[in-house]
C-alpha cells in the first residue's frame, strides 16, 4: 500500500463542459493525470458527485496506463446521480443518509471495508460532534474507524481550527482540506464574503508572495502545509502547466513571524 502525496490531485475539475464550461474534458484530462503522476502525485480525489460520475470514469481509464498497486484512490458518495427513480418522494427513505443512525452507516461501511472494496474509510465536511460521535461509536463496536477526514479549510475559512482540526489531532487522523486556496477567492481583491478583514488577508498574501518571490497561490498553500493536522491538502489544476508552480509550494518554509502576518486579519 503506498503513502499517500503531500498533494493530491482534486477530479472534480475534469468531466464534460455540457454542465459547465470550465470542467476539462477527458482528452486534456487524461493528459493532466499523466503530467501529474509523471510530478510525483499518486493520490487522487473523485467522487459520484463530480460531473455526474464522469469523473470517475476518467481517473478509471487513466488507471489502466499505470501500476494500480501505486495509487492511491480516494473517492466520496452522498449526492444522488443519474436519473433513477428513487430520487422521487417514495426514495426518501433510501437516499436521505443525514437521517440514518450512526450504527446503520458505520456498520455498512465496514461491511465495505471487510469485503475488500476499499482499504480505508474516512468523512468530509462534517461538524466535529458529529465526526466524534462516528468514530466513538466504530471504536467501541470493533468497527472500521475513519482514518481521514477532508474538510474545508484555508487561510479565509478557518472555523475548523476551533474544533474540529484539535479532535483529529487527538484522535490521530490525518486532515486533507478541500479548496486550500478558497476556489480561487484568495487571489481577487474581494475574497469570499466581500469583508474588510477578508481583503486584509488577500493584501497580506501578495505581500508576502512579492516579498519572497512566490505567487499568490503558493503562499497560500504553503501555509496550509505548514498545519500539523494537515496530511495532504487536495488542489484542483485548471491548466497543465501549473503543476510545477503548485509542487513548488512543498518547498517553501514559512517562519513563524510570515504565518502570524497572513493569519492575524482573520475574523470568525
Amino acid at each position: 500500500m503506498p503513502y499517500v502525496s503531500r498533494l493530491i490531485l482534486g477530479m472534480a475539475t475534469y468531466g464534460t463542459k455540457k454542465d459547465v464550461a470550465w470542467r476539462i474534458e477527458e482528452e486534456e484530462a487524461l493528459k493532466h493525470l499523466k503530467k501529474a503522476w509523471e510530478l510525483g502525485f499518486n493520490t487522487f480525489d473523485t467522487s459520484n458527485f463530480y460531473c455526474n460520475g464522469i469523473s470517475e470514469e476518467i481517473l478509471g481509464k487513466f488507471l489502466k496506463t499505470v501500476p494500480r498497486e501505486s495509487v492511491v484512490v480516494m473517492t466520496k458518495s452522498f449526492h444522488p446521480v443519474g436519473d433513477s427513480e428513487k430520487q422521487g418522494p417514495a426514495g426518501l427513505t433510501m437516499t436521505s443518509g443525514n437521517n440514518r443512525k450512526i450504527a446503520e452507516t458505520m456498520t455498512a461501511l465496514h461491511d465495505v471495508v471487510k469485503a475488500g472494496y476499499v482499504r480505508y474509510i474516512g468523512i468530509s465536511s462534517c461538524w466535529a460532534w458529529q465526526f466524534h460521535a462516528m468514530q466513538n461509536y466504530a471504536l467501541n463496536n470493533n468497527l472500521s474507524p475513519f482514518v481521514n477526514c477532508q474538510n474545508l479549510y484555508n487561510l479565509l475559512y478557518r472555523e475548523e481550527e476551533r474544533e474540529m482540526m484539535p479532535l483529529l489531532n487527538y484522535l490521530g487522523v490525518g486532515s486533507t482540506p478541500w479548496s486550500p486556496l478558497a476556489r480561487g477567492h484568495a487571489y481577487h481583491d474581494e475574497g469570499l464574503l466581500g469583508v474588510e478583514w477578508e481583503k486584509e488577508v488577500i493584501r497580506r498574501v501578495e505581500q508576502l508572495a512579492q516579498k519572497r518571490g512566490y505567487s499568490m497561490a503558493q503562499i497560500g498553500l504553503a501555509w496550509v502545509l505548514h498545519k500539523d493536522t494537515v496530511a495532504a491538502p487536495i488542489v484542483g489544476v485548471s491548466k497543465i502547466e501549473r503543476f510545477e508552480e503548485t509542487l513548488a509550494a512543498l518547498e517553501i518554509k514559512l517562519s513563524e513571524n510570515e504565518i502570524n502576518f497572513l493569519e492575524e486579519p482573520y475574523q470568525p
